[in-house]
């Protein structure tokens, strides 16, 4: 019998109005969005529900994007199904977090509200990323390695799609480089830092103060992270690895690898998008993939 995975997606897939039937029509549900207000200190309905611009900077997306995500995770749990193992991208391993029992949903509403801050303020002018598409993994690892200044990969999300990130100017002149050397295309992502390279090792050590005051529990589902694309095998790995999450790479692609390589045959992505269920059509698509958005899906689920 084939194992199931759910999936948490990251920043990017963020839109207003996401969660709002759950909200609206599931009573633990607007409990989660009710603490993450409490826990943030924002008010996270107005930014999920209500037409603003905030919800597309990264401070408060991220708390956006966690409440709506642990909102339906509660909603899924409450009808009895629970995964063989979790996994989620970026911002999205804090959903895994949850689902995974290593954190209360309180503490993860409070860690990333300031996770989000700090990559925020690391770097406030400067730094790009961008998706490079249709070239080997093996060419664009040469060419950040020889382009001069700081670029470097900043996710791993499926064959033919990968992420660079670092500053301006040398990310430039590796994209320069990269459709000499054949990329299909390469488009720069809207976002308001170069997340997941080492110019963002501040930030982390930031977040890793912040962890020190939250209490980590038994891994009750197991969870695969981002930076090693591995089970955690002891909660005393779980603050470092988070810590070092900012500034590494996310190898979603390789994560999602050995969760089919230990049996997973069937990936629930919980959240807005289908942005991760596009990434499992180019890395396996013998996979069955399905989507918890609205709560319809639940009864599909």
């Amino acid at each position: 019998m084939g194992k199931t995975a759910f999936m948490f997606p990251g920043q990017g897939a963020q839109y207003v109005g996401m969660g709002k039937d759950f909200y609206e029509q599931i009573p633990v549900c607007r409990e989660m969005f009710e603490l993450a207000g409490k826990a943030s200190g924002l008010d996270v309905t107005a930014l999920c529900f209500e037409e603003n611009e905030q919800i597309h900077i990264t401070e408060y997306t991220q708390i956006a994007m966690l409440a709506a995500e642990v909102a339906m995770l509660k909603a899924i749990e409450e009808k009895g199904i629970k995964p063989d193992v979790t996994a989620g991208l970026s911002l999205g391993e804090y959903g895994a977090l949850t689902a995974s029992g290593v954190m209360s949903a309180e503490d993860v509403f409070k860690v990333v509200r300031k996770r989000g801050i700090y990559m925020q303020e690391a770097v406030p002018n400067g730094g790009a990323m961008v998706a490079v598409l249709g070239l080997d993994t093996e060419v664009i690892e040469k060419v950040c390695e020889e382009t001069p200044g700081m670029v470097t990969i900043a996710n791993y999300n499926c064959p033919g799609q990968i992420v660079i990130t670092g500053e301006e100017g040398a990310a430039q002149a590796a994209v320069e480089k990269l459709t000499a050397a054949g990329a299909k295309r390469c488009v720069p992502l809207k976002v308001s830092g170069p997340f997941h390279s080492p110019l963002l090792t501040g930030a982390g050590e930031k977040l890793a103060k912040e962890l020190e005051n939250v209490e980590i529990n038994d891994i009750r589902i197991p969870y695969i992270a981002n930076v090693t694309a591995d089970y955690v095998k002891d909660k005393s790995e779980v603050k470092n690895l988070l810590e070092k999450q900012v500034s590494s790479s996310v190898r979603w692609q390789q994560s999602i690898e050995r969760m089919i390589a230990d049996g997973v045959d069937t990936f629930v992505e919980i959240g807005p998008g289908k942005t991760l269920s596009g990434f499992m059509r180019k890395i396996n698509k013998g996979m069955k993939v399905m989507n918890v958005e609205k709560v319809e899906d639940l009864d599909k689920l």
